[in-house]
């Protein structure tokens, strides 16, 4: 059998792929990033960046990708969604018995990304995952969308599905129960939080100058709040800057 062709009309994706480009200023605005005016604090850095984010329009700047690794060390990524970033950490929840959520309970450490292009900005967020207690997690389900809570009933995540159809029947039934239950539990549903070890800024810039500023956590750091000098050591966290 011979190879397949790209039927006519269809570029390959070499060729699409030389048709891009990267921040085209149509739709990109880099703006400037001074790594000595930044917090003391990588929250209070990401808080501002996710504010510009949401202000300069970018497209569901809550998902992030999520990387884990399985009992063996090989790595998975999968994008989710956001839950909540403050002292506790950074929250994202899924089925325990989903395949991240195994991975999480063989290996409790994880990475996020953020990608923002319309400012041409990523955020990089490294660190050890614990689980939220039981009840903060059906609260923070039952506080989101029907649409949530019947996807959340409808469970078994990762598991192999035998047919279309049925996963179509088991999406009906719960979504008849979210609207009949509002607050119908879902026992598997676990919010984890990553508390950061690292968090790393990259700005992109026009000319390749790309500013990346990194945080790590120093031994026996806490978390503190609030604006302080720039690179240095504040408030348990230290900053240096990379190489782009």
């Amino acid at each position: 059998m011979g190879l397949l062709r790209p039927r006519l009309g269809v570029r390959s994706v070499d060729e699409l792929l030389r048709s891009l480009r990267v921040w085209d200023p149509a739709v990109t605005e880099l703006p400037p990033f001074d790594p000595a005016d930044a917090p003391g604090d990588p929250l209070a850095l990401f808080t501002r960046w996710f504010g510009e984010a949401v202000a300069a329009g970018q497209s569901e700047p809550h998902t992030v990708s999520l990387a884990t690794a399985d009992p063996e060390g090989l790595p998975d990524v999968r994008v989710v969604m956001l839950h909540g970033a403050d002292a506790d950490g950074w929250s994202f929840a899924t089925h325990a018995d989903s395949r991240k959520g195994r991975h999480l309970a063989a290996r409790p450490y994880a990475a996020l990304l953020f990608y923002w292009p319309v400012l041409g900005r990523q955020v990089r967020v490294r660190g050890s995952v614990a689980v939220a207690p039981a009840e903060e997690a059906q609260a923070d389900l039952h506080a989101r969308s029907a649409g949530a809570l019947a996807a959340a009933l409808t469970g078994r995540q990762s598991a192999e599905l035998g047919s279309v159809a049925e996963l179509a029947r088991a999406s009906e039934a719960a979504w008849e129960r979210a609207g009949r239950e509002p607050d119908a539990p879902a026992p598997t549903w676990t919010l984890y939080r990553l508390r950061p070890d690292e968090v790393e800024f990259f700005q992109g810039d026009a000319r390749r100058r790309h500013v990346r500023l990194a945080y790590r956590r120093t031994p026996g750091g806490g978390d503190t709040e609030g604006e302080g000098p720039g690179v240095g050591g504040v408030g348990g966290w230290e900053q240096r800057l990379l190489w782009p």
